[in-house]
């Protein structure tokens, strides 16, 4: 079955319904965004991926408007750039931009600490508990991809639980942004941290310690950011003597 067979199917996965012309629609364009998005973060999508039009409307089963629309989306939260004559690919951050996001992370992450301990209830304990049990199963797995998206779920959901939607919707979007940079500057089989990072964290959630948590939450993007090989690659220049001389 392909992805367009699937989305017709919606999400019951029971009775398929027919598309709409050209398959268009506001609630087939989230499902569509929503699969592009995870395919970034999980890095089954590279940086650098050239994202065609034409061939994302035949997948999909969209017109090409409706494509450049979600596209136009995925630029707005810096997932996707849009070059004029070259069309979309997958971001590529630069070691700045690197920078700036954990940067960004410390300040806001670490800030909504003390609101989330403060607020933080027993089942949500348990689910944050949950979410980094299956984080550090995915590791041991050797499912790095899987392992940086619940990673990333983790960090948002702790942003939530803090009441305050627009920082945790920033929060989301700067951790698919993380996701980018530890597919160029990370190492393989580890987040840049230790696997009970996130549960040490809850523990000082739960004991209602915010200015524990902080310093923790500090801590841990440090080590995640320190881990990085944060160094842009020179552009390749080929020997176009050797390559096309006799």
């Amino acid at each position: 079955m392909n992805q367009r067979q699937r989305l017709a199917e919606g999400e019951a996965g029971t009775k398929p319904r027919r598309l709409g012309k050209n398959g268009d629609g506001a609630e087939r364009h989230e499902v569509i965004y929503r699969s592009i998005s995870d395919a970034i973060i999980e890095h089954r999508l590279r940086p650098g991926a050239r994202l065609r039009e034409d061939a994302l409307a035949e997948v999909f089963g969209i017109s090409r408007t409706g494509v450049r629309k979600i596209l136009q989306r995925l630029a707005l939260e810096q997932l996707v750039t849009l070059t004029p004559r070259r069309g979309a690919s997958v971001t590529r951050p630069t070691a700045d931009e690197a920078k700036d996001v954990f940067d960004a992370r410390q300040m806001v992450e670490c800030g909504l600490m003390p609101e989330v301990a403060r607020r933080i209830k027993p089942e949500d304990v348990r689910e944050l508990r949950d979410m980094a049990r299956r984080e550090r199963e995915a590791l041991r797995s050797g499912e790095q991809s899987s392992a940086i998206k619940l990673s990333a779920a983790f960090h948002e959901r702790l942003a939530q639980l803090s009441g305050n939607a627009t920082l945790a919707a920033f929060v989301g979007q700067l951790c698919s942004r993380s996701s980018l940079i530890l597919a160029v500057y990370g190492s393989a089989g580890h987040l840049g941290c230790e696997s009970h990072d996130h549960d040490d964290l809850i523990g000082y959630l739960e004991a209602g310690n915010g200015e524990r948590a902080t310093a923790f939450m500090g801590r841990h993007l440090k080590a995640i950011e320190a881990s990085l090989s944060i160094v842009e690659e020179e552009e390749d220049v080929p020997d176009l003597q050797k390559i096309f001389g006799a």
